[in-house]
């Protein structure tokens, strides 16, 4: 599954980034591929995408959707599957999960429970 996930993946960027895809909206933007993940089956691809700079997320996914029988067949002739799986389109939201884990590790909360505290520090004589 990872490997033809990831085989997925080379394909749908390649589609994307010559800009096989005439579509106005697409033409635009420039779309990340991040990951795809297959179904145990084969037969479902959920490819996550982020626009650059996250804007206009919506319009992309409508996009994408809107030109999704035309990938699925490219996608078919470039990796070679006994099926054409189906192709779904979904944001990542994984950079915005990173963002808000680095975050709250440099909040000030976290950084005063790493810091040292004077009752485990070792004593000195003068």
């Amino acid at each position: 599954m990872l490997r033809v996930g990831e085989l997925i993946r080379h394909a749908a960027a390649q589609l994307l980034a010559r800009g096989e895809i005439n579509d106005p909206v697409l033409e635009k933007h420039v779309v990340t591929v991040s990951r795809v993940k297959m179904s145990p089956d084969l037969k479902l691809a959920t490819i996550y995408v982020m626009p650059l700079g996250g804007m206009d997320e919506p319009e992309v996914l409508t996009a994408l959707d809107r030109h999704k029988k035309f990938l699925r067949g490219e996608l078919a002739h470039r990796v070679n599957l006994k099926f054409a799986p189906e192709v779904r389109f979904r944001i990542d939201d994984t950079f915005d999960n990173a963002s808000r884990i680095d975050a709250l590790l440099n909040s000030d909360r976290v950084r005063r429970d790493l810091s040292p505290h004077a009752e485990d520090a070792p004593e000195t004589d003068v």
